[in-house]
């Protein structure tokens, strides 16, 4: 006896229609027969939705990301990469001259006192003290290389790999590849205070990708749970009367979708509507830090920042795969004058949130298999930046863009830690040993995650796409 109900569009079938509905449903029983429990109920079932985990075709010892982008462009010679040559040259004009986006004029010392930390002795700016405790879990690249010296395109280069185009965020193909551990919430998360930053949402676009793994996007600003996650709670119904009307709205998609085959948005749109039911659950619990005991909140610090740190913590631990979290997107890293004072208001935002995120992993045995990023899209000049209107209020006290040279690192996640890799010229303007270009750095990251950076393709349009475009080479020396 049939368990569905009746329905007219099954009378009249025609003969297309009844071999892909028969046929195909067939030859689905017999590899159901095969596969056994694997295809009949598991999470990583081949029937299971596109957000199910999926295991890497290679070995990698990362299982999940924290991104933390340094939003405006940091200073490389006032954090991790000390030039001791800007105190000698300070106010005169050095032999090294590379294209910027504005006039620099003559050398301009740092001025914050870089020491060396942990057993590796890698010097970091008194800027970030908290993170340098961590150091020896620390890969600090000194050789990062972009493009140009503008935000926009940077920023997209370094979220999506590609500086002009449409293209899917790191975010997105990580959750594309391996799905996420936690059905009932987004694989991906993006945590930016006060507003979208430059690009806005494109920085975690899924682009031609299904719109299942786009980020989905947190206002941290916000400390309640019904104004971080807009319609989290529903005042009107209970869980099992959404879960009628959803069921309904359910049955309406698939009948819709049945002459629609493989339409990406209604796809995306039936996973969202799905997802922000089970949301309901876990959402409260996962952003409530409040949670969290004493000691912990204390570790991490007060403000935004830590606040969306400890938040991202807990999205992990809770099987979320990728988390981005932003910080200078209303207040940039972008000191084009006031350095001193910027940076080390800035600094003091994060830097205590960082280090005891770094701990707080390690404590937990989550460091091992966390990678954890930190980094802006380019860095900054090592001479002074000439008056500009409209840039610098005419002070001389802030260092304008620049693409050729610039800091980033990791930790965990199979990173060597305690070490340094690469190096820019003596003051500071460009990578110029062991040269990482940002797509050398998502090749390297995805290997980490366990993939071919050549052959993680998704067709579109007739051609194949991946990550890293056509460039990007592994950098052997920063894995474990």
């Amino acid at each position: 006896m049939s368990h569905h109900k009746p329905s007219l569009e099954h009378l009249a079938l025609s003969r297309r229609q009844f071999l892909h509905q028969c046929g195909m449903g067939m030859g689905t029983v017999g590899l159901a027969t095969m596969l056994g429990s694997a295809a009949t109920g598991r999470a990583d079932s081949i029937f299971a939705g596109p957000l199910s985990p999926k295991a890497p075709p290679l070995v990698g010892r990362a299982k999940r990301v924290i991104h933390i982008f340094a939003n405006g462009g940091p200073s490389h010679v006032d954090t991790f990469d000390p030039k001791p040559s800007l105190d000698k040259w300070h106010g005169k004009e050095i032999p090294v001259r590379f294209q910027t986006e504005r006039r620099t004029g003559a050398a301009f010392r740092s001025p914050f006192k870089f020491r060396r930390h942990g057993q590796s002795g890698i010097e970091v700016s008194e800027l970030f003290s908290h993170t340098a405790e961590s150091i020896d879990d620390i890969c600090v690249v000194r050789s990062m290389k972009a493009d140009v010296p503008n935000h926009e395109p940077s920023l997209l280069l370094m979220n999506c790999g590609e500086a002009r185009l449409v293209r899917p965020s790191m975010g997105s193909w990580v959750t594309y590849g391996l799905g996420t551990e936690n059905q009932n919430m987004p694989g991906f998360v993006v945590m930016c205070p006060g507003g979208y930053p430059i690009q806005e949402s494109q920085n975690w676009q899924s682009a031609f990708l299904p719109g299942v793994f786009q980020g989905t996007y947190i206002n941290t600003e916000h400390t309640r749970i019904e104004r971080l996650i807009e319609n989290i709670t529903n005042q009107y119904q209970s869980l099992p009367e959404q879960r009628v009307q959803l069921d309904l709205l359910q049955q309406l998609n698939e009948r819709h979708q049945k002459a629609r085959a493989a339409d990406a948005q209604l796809d995306a749109r039936i996973q969202s509507f799905e997802l922000a039911y089970r949301m309901q659950t876990d959402a409260a619990d996962a952003f409530d830090v409040q949670r969290e005991p004493e000691h912990i909140r204390r570790m991490y610090g007060e403000g935004t920042q830590a606040r969306q740190l400890l938040i991202a913590r807990r999205l992990v631990e809770r099987g979320v795969r990728f988390v981005q979290v932003w910080h200078g997107a209303g207040q940039p890293w972008d000191n084009h004058d006031d350095i001193e004072d910027g940076h080390r208001k800035l600094a003091r935002q994060c830097d205590q949130g960082i280090g005891a995120l770094l701990k707080d992993l390690k404590q937990r045995g989550m460091l091992d298999d966390t990678l954890v990023i930190w980094g802006g899209e380019f860095g900054r000049t090592p001479t002074v930046e000439l008056p500009t209107p409209g840039a610098n209020a005419g002070k001389q006290n802030g260092r304008d863009h620049n693409n050729h040279g610039f800091t980033m690192w990791l930790a965990g996640g199979g990173v060597r830690g305690g070490t340094v890799y690469g190096a820019t010229d003596e003051f500071g303007f460009a990578a110029t040993e062991n040269v990482v270009h940002v797509h050398d750095l998502h090749a390297t990251i995805l290997a980490l995650l366990g993939f071919d950076h050549e052959k993680f393709t998704y067709r579109h349009a007739g051609r194949d796409y991946r990550f890293t475009d056509l460039y990007g080479k592994v950098v052997r020396e920063l894995i474990a």
